[in-house]
């Protein structure tokens, strides 16, 4: 069935970029001669959408998003002067809904007939739910990620379907056992997986904390061995640079781009809160999960804005699916590095502890079983669009 019109795809994070190219691999693989264009990133553009601006490299959060307002205004501008002079039959924001609200506006402005469709919902259910009416006046319909929240957008007037999630998915397993082995030289007792987190503010809050939390550990266990994992070689200097004398400590090493495999070596987490603790979840690797935050920060501003609990996926899912907590978050936290030990010493060694939380995942993992991501979503947005 052919994909009718010009589609707008709009990601401004590595991680849109990644889930919108496997939409956009299978729109093309169903019609290779479909139109396609983006505000992306170099994933989009290899699944075959050709790219207005590029969009992805600087993945940014509160502090850093205002510093990058004036240059997304000044792209706003653009944009409305590309849509002007191009007719879109479909826009799908990917992620980030504050950068894509502004693009959204401008849709619904020049191309009034166009229809919105997001691809993974604003996390409204976690944090400013007034926002919802702004989701009605801007969106036509949301694909969603996780299992519980087309129940909550469609309790609140807007129309959303679960199509799955990319990591859960028999390819991306396979994609990330070709990583590589190298970590499984390794052969501490425990293996201890580090995630500090993909933004360079997270690593800056997180890592320290993290890094004396595994000093602690080693002298209780000195047989043990670390692998941190980082998202690429800019990361990895980070995480290096925040170590004393810029040397990583005895027993741990790191590996660039190999989280799935790391995850697969290790016994136990310490994961900054994030995607990367539902990584965990596929790999049924137990774990803690930490997000570190000032006193100050969270007082001000993010007590009032983030009022869900529990805030990891992990434990959304697992309070959606078996009715608890499947994991220790640590979030928001403050630095102190007693309560994240105390926190990972149950799971260091083989136990109920660990094989609690194998069990939970394991439940989670059988409810995406029921669902493809590229199939779902690019099955309900051609029905969304008319295709």
């Amino acid at each position: 069935m052919p994909v009718n019109g010009t589609i707008l795809f709009s990601a401004f994070e590595p991680s849109g970029d990644a889930l919108a190219s496997r939409l956009i691999t299978e729109l093309k693989r169903r019609d290779p001669d479909c139109k396609i264009m983006a505000l992306g990133g170099p994933r989009m553009k290899a699944a075959g959408a050709e790219l207005i601006e590029t969009t992805t490299e600087h993945a940014v959060m509160l502090a850093g998003a205002l510093k990058h307002a004036h240059e997304h205004h000044q792209r706003l501008k653009r944009v409305d002067a590309w849509l002007s002079a191009n007719k879109i039959d479909a826009l799908v924001p990917t992620d980030s809904p504050a950068a894509n609200w502004g693009i959204c506006k401008k849709v619904r402005k020049r191309c009034p007939d166009a229809k919105i469709v997001h691809l993974a919902a604003p996390q409204l259910w976690a944090w400013a739910p007034w926002r919802i009416k702004k989701l009605r006046r801007l969106t036509d319909h949301v694909l969603c990620l996780l299992p519980f929240e087309p129940d909550w957008f469609g309790s609140r007037g807007v129309d959303a379907t679960f199509v799955g999630h990319p990591l859960f998915e028999s390819e991306h397993a396979q994609l990330e056992q070709g990583e590589g082995d190298a970590v499984l030289a390794y052969e501490g007792k425990p293996k201890f997986a580090l995630l500090p987190g993909s933004r360079p503010s997270e690593i800056t809050k997180n890592w320290p904390t993290m890094l004396d939390a595994y000093v602690q550990l080693k002298q209780k266990y000195p047989e043990m061995e670390a692998v941190v994992a980082a998202s690429d070689e800019h990361r990895q200097k980070a995480i290096i640079d925040l170590c004393p004398n810029s040397e990583l400590p005895e027993g741990m090493h790191i590996q660039t781009g190999k989280a799935g495999s790391v995850l697969d070596w290790a016994d136990v987490g310490l994961i900054v809160s994030g995607t990367a603790t539902l990584q965990a979840v596929t790999h049924h690797t137990p774990m803690v999960s930490l997000y570190n935050v000032t006193k100050l920060g969270w007082n001000i501003l993010g007590r009032w804005l983030i009022r869900n609990r529990p805030l990891t996926l992990p434990n959304l899912l697992s309070q959606h699916i078996i009715g608890a907590n499947a994991t220790t978050e640590l979030i928001p936290h403050f630095g102190e590095v007693q309560p994240v030990v105390e926190a990972l010493l149950p799971l260091m060694e083989e136990g109920d502890a660990r094989n609690g939380q194998v069990k939970a995942f394991k439940e989670i993992c059988d409810v995406f079983q029921t669902r493809v991501f590229s199939q779902g979503s690019a099955d309900k947005f051609m029905e969304v669009i008319g295709a």
